[in-house]
């Protein structure tokens, strides 16, 4: 799966021109969600000087009947600047920025609309089906509501700290490093492994890492997975809203690095079925008063009202509304049984984990295990704080 030799050839020209002076003029990608809820799409424009904050952008559009976001006859679509960071490929003064989307009459971009306009829905019954699984990604611009849901608790300071796995894979869809004809030997020797037997792909890690750390990214740590071919790093500690922005950002950077390297991010939960580990995100949360002494309390109340609101969690932690998570929530290979919510101290094998250092201390923070690797940090986040924190009780969230 190694690099053609045409494709070296072709990144060593590029590079010539991208040595070449600009001048004052500023590339900014604008970079975005489509209306998958996974997917990201992204367009340049030029600047005639280097922007200093977010308030210097303009807004700009897009063609939404080509990203699942709209119908032919109404395509155009705003796309809002939130969050601007450096650009590691472009270098300065070029910038990346996460944008939101908007509709052309300025309300979230969503994707039911999408199903009518390629002719998926032919009839009642299966319009009906459709909905019962993508009522939830009726809006994808899920950033709009969690940063309303975070201003109303500012004052708690909640800090979310989340866990990305994800898994290389070549371009024909097989993991990197894998024998073409069979797989390799027991999962064991991966796990933070060492080697070229047991670390497949680490020069993608190590460029995504650095590419990070220049963007601005709070990248916070890296390791290799317990399947060969899957890796993680962890973004945090963010404030608010911040999370959302920041592992969006990241995982940007990773399929841009990957896609340098001439091989592919996969951010699919269970990608090889099997006796092989799922991919998650596992999404770490506090607040002030769980920091402070005697958090433990605040820690204990939360995760009681979590269980009494799972299946209100499961239908957010993945963008297909729990489908893709049952594939991973097994209660096997570090999973809780998607049916069932449990916690417990050191517990990997918990819906909810609370740190064995954390169990000593009296105070810090938990660990929900339950987001899949290709979940919306915006609507992970959301869910924790309107449980946790604003108190919501029931199967729907409460409209502020």
């Amino acid at each position: 799966m190694a690099m053609s030799a045409s494709a070296e050839l072709s990144k060593a020209v590029k590079q010539q021109y991208m040595e070449l002076p600009q001048g004052d003029k500023v590339q900014v990608m604008y970079v975005w969600i489509d209306g998958t809820g996974e997917g990201l799409r992204c367009k340049t424009r030029t600047l005639d000087s280097e922007p200093k904050s977010i308030e210097e952008l303009p807004e700009w559009n897009f063609d939404g009947s080509s990203t699942y976001q709209s119908e032919g006859s109404n395509s155009d679509m705003y796309l809002i600047p939130s969050a601007m960071f450096r650009d590691p490929f472009r270098k300065d003064p070029n910038k990346l920025v996460l944008c939101e989307v908007l509709k052309y009459n300025h309300k979230p971009a969503g994707n039911l609309e999408l199903l009518v306009c390629l002719g998926l829905v032919k009839d009642t019954f299966i319009f009906l089906c459709f909905c019962l699984i993508w009522v939830h990604l009726t809006e994808t611009n899920l950033r709009l509501t969690c940063k309303k849901v975070m201003d109303l608790v500012e004052n708690q300071v909640p800090w979310f700290g989340m866990e990305q796995e994800y898994t290389i894979l070549g371009t024909d869809g097989h993991p990197f490093g894998w024998p073409n004809n069979g797989f390799p030997g027991p999962q064991g020797p991966y796990y933070c492994g060492v080697g070229s037997d047991k670390a497949y792909g680490r020069d993608i890690v190590e460029a995504h890492y650095r590419a990070c750390l220049y963007a601005g990214v709070m990248i916070c740590g890296t390791n290799a997975e317990v399947m060969p071919a899957q890796w993680e790093f962890q973004v945090g500690p963010c404030e608010g809203i911040n999370m959302g922005d920041h592992l969006w950002v990241a995982r940007f950077i990773l399929h841009r690095v990957c896609e340098d390297f001439g091989v592919v991010a996969s951010f699919d939960p269970k990608p090889i079925p099997g006796n092989w580990n799922g991919a998650g995100c596992h999404t770490n949360f506090s607040t002030k008063e769980m920091r402070e002494e005697g958090g433990l309390k605040a820690i204990e109340e939360s995760i009681e009202r979590l269980g009494k609101r799972h299946s209100y969690h499961i239908r957010a932690y993945d963008p297909k509304g729990g489908l893709d998570n049952a594939r991973r929530l097994t209660g096997h290979h570090e999973t809780s049984n998607i049916h069932e919510f449990s916690a417990g101290v050191a517990n990997r094998g918990a819906s909810i984990r609370i740190p064995r250092t954390v169990g000593q201390e009296k105070k810090g923070y938990f660990e929900d295990r339950r987001p899949s690797a290709n979940c919306d940090p915006y609507a992970v986040t959301e869910a924790l704080i309107r449980t946790c924190l604003l108190s919501e009780e029931g199967d729907e969230p409460v409209d502020y």
